[in-house]
């Protein structure tokens, strides 16, 4: 049994940790670990406390994918629900679809009695308003709403930090993977924008037969290359869990225009071997946590850095 999760997954890593060593399913201790996420609002980038978009509004991606079966289910700006993580598994269990979203995505959450939540803390409220007094000028700031935003999503990319995705793989005691994601997005996004968390192949991607991968922050690039199905390709093909990730990195580092910046790749193989790796330096509180059940622990890992 296996758990590989990245940093903003903390606050889930016991409960995921105990439903695997109970003997739970890989599906069910990536859902319990993503919830308890969402409902930490320490955590700025997913659910509760996370960030809105440029006009204030929020709204909250997540997917997960079975590698027993290469089911998955996904929503994409959902609003108004605390548990993105959960809406997207019943898509996966009651609907003949993949991925739900915006007024749909909240239609079915509240078909399925999903718990509701405005999302938007006061902190978050505070930040989202400081960002606005330092970036959009006074007469602009009456206009936000009707005037054109482009411009300020491109300023939020290059100030804003937050665009953090929680990602865990899961491997269970039958030798199932499988994969989730949530996020609220990125800070101060333009209205509508998907990144690649609830996009099977982008951002997330599991198969019992070869492995599974997630995906953090730009989300564009790993949209572009296909990042996660692209990893586990690799590894179809032979590679070593970390040589697949490091031939991902590579895809990434040939895309050309577009926004460009930093990609984390969390991966494991069928055998539960893990690979955590980067397409530059990362800050140390962007390591990764990996649990294996042969050594009773959880420790912190750091990402491989592409040469």
């Amino acid at each position: 049994m296996v758990l590989l999760a990245n940093c903003e997954a903390r606050p889930g890593l016991g409960p995921a940790v105990r439903a695997l060593a109970a003997g739970g399913s890989a599906l069910d201790a990536v859902e319990l670990g993503i919830r308890k996420v969402e409902a930490d609002p320490r955590i700025r980038s997913v659910g509760l406390g996370g960030t809105p978009d440029v006009l204030g509004e929020m709204a909250c991606d997540a997917a997960v994918m079975d590698g027993a079966t290469l089911q998955a289910g996904a929503v994409g700006a959902l609003k108004g629900f605390l548990h993105a993580v959960s809406v997207a598994r019943q898509v996966m269990e009651k609907l003949p679809h993949v991925m739900l979203a915006g007024a749909g995505a909240a239609r079915f959450a509240r078909e399925v009695r999903a718990e509701r939540s405005g999302l938007l803390t006061p902190g978050a409220r505070r930040a989202y308003r400081k960002w606005v007094a330092r970036r959009v000028r006074p007469e602009g700031r009456r206009r936000l709403e009707a005037g054109p935003l482009a411009g300020y999503a491109w300023q939020a990319g290059r100030d804003i930090a937050t665009k953090g995705t929680v990602v865990y793989l899961a491997m269970d005691m039958n030798g199932n993977i499988a994969a989730g994601t949530s996020t609220s997005g990125w800070a101060y996004r333009y209205p509508g924008r998907l990144g690649d968390s609830p996009i099977v192949g982008a951002g997330l991607y599991a198969d019992n037969r070869h492995g599974a991968c997630g995906c953090s922050h730009i989300g564009e690039m790993t949209i572009r290359a296909g990042t996660a199905r692209a990893v586990v390709l690799y590894m179809k093909k032979g590679a070593t869990v970390e040589e697949a990730c490091r031939e991902a990195l590579a895809d990434l580092g040939d895309l050309k225009g577009g926004f460009l910046g930093p990609v984390m790749i969390h991966a494991m193989d069928r055998e539960g071997r893990t690979c955590v790796a980067a397409n530059r330096k990362m800050r140390p509180r962007f390591n990764a946590y990996l649990w294996q059940a042969r050594t009773l622990r959880t420790r912190r890992i750091p990402p491989t850095v592409a040469r």
